[in-house]
């Protein structure tokens, strides 16, 4: 029998540049939780030059910069090992970008039967934190605020530190021509081109979406928070919501 860790684990959906990272990070800085960001996670794994090799790694990462999610049953036991690690540890966790699919979460596809033997990342949760520590929340934001964060945001090739342009944020036009943090070259994400973001706001819709829909069929509670607000305006409300 698995000994279930005294913490909680936070997930953080929502659509692609919705702010999951920045909520995640600020709760995680709070709450003293090991943050899981899956996507920074996925795309140092897939561009590291010892495993460009590796058939595996060639075609996940094919489908992370082609903006498709990667493949369900791969992501989920990378998820599975994530969580096994940060409860030997002791610790609560959030997630954010995780999960995305319908087999990832459950273990099994939308019009399949439940997979009792193992389960999803929902089931591995349950099992590691018990029910009542699981806390999900769902950023909102409309598709068109979606697409004009992401074609107007940058990445730092160093620190990978995010940064969008700064009038959107009440700053009025700085242009950033260094990381503000560490000095880096700013440069845009590989996967944050037009045509990607309509792909994965797409895949959202069809392969995200219908995740809520079942964690509240098995009794969870989805708190949808409005992802317009300046951030620590949305911290402060999902800190309400933990207490």
């Amino acid at each position: 029998m698995v000994k279930t860790v005294n913490k909680i684990a936070v997930i953080v959906f929502g659509p692609q540049g919705s702010g999951k990272g920045t909520q995640a990070e600020l709760l995680a800085k709070k709450l003293d939780l090991f943050h899981f960001d899956s996507g920074s996670y996925l795309r140092t794994l897939l561009h590291n030059p010892a495993l460009q090799k590796n058939k595996i790694i060639r075609r996940e990462r094919k489908l992370n910069e082609a903006g498709v999610l990667n493949t369900p049953s791969w992501i989920l036991r990378t998820t599975a090992e994530i969580i096994k690690r940060a409860t030997a540890l002791g610790q609560g966790i959030v997630f954010s970008g995780s999960m995305r699919t319908f087999y990832e979460t459950f273990g099994h596809n939308e019009n399949e039967k439940p997979n009792k033997k193992n389960g999803g990342v929902i089931d591995v949760l349950k099992r590691y934190y018990g029910n009542k520590n699981i806390f999900i929340f769902l950023l909102d934001i409309p598709e068109k605020e979606s697409i004009k964060r992401l074609t107007e945001r940058f990445v730092c090739s160093v620190c990978k530190g995010l940064l969008i342009r700064s009038e959107l944020i009440g700053l009025g036009k700085i242009k950033f021509k260094i990381c503000p943090f560490c000095g880096g070259k700013i440069v845009h994400r590989i996967d944050d081109n037009k045509k990607a973001i309509l792909v994965r706001l797409k895949e959202y819709k069809e392969r995200t979406q219908p995740i809520f829909k079942e964690l509240e069929k098995g009794g969870y509670k989805i708190h949808k928070i409005d992802g317009r607000p300046m951030p620590y305006k949305i911290h402060e409300a999902i800190l309400k919501k933990l207490k």
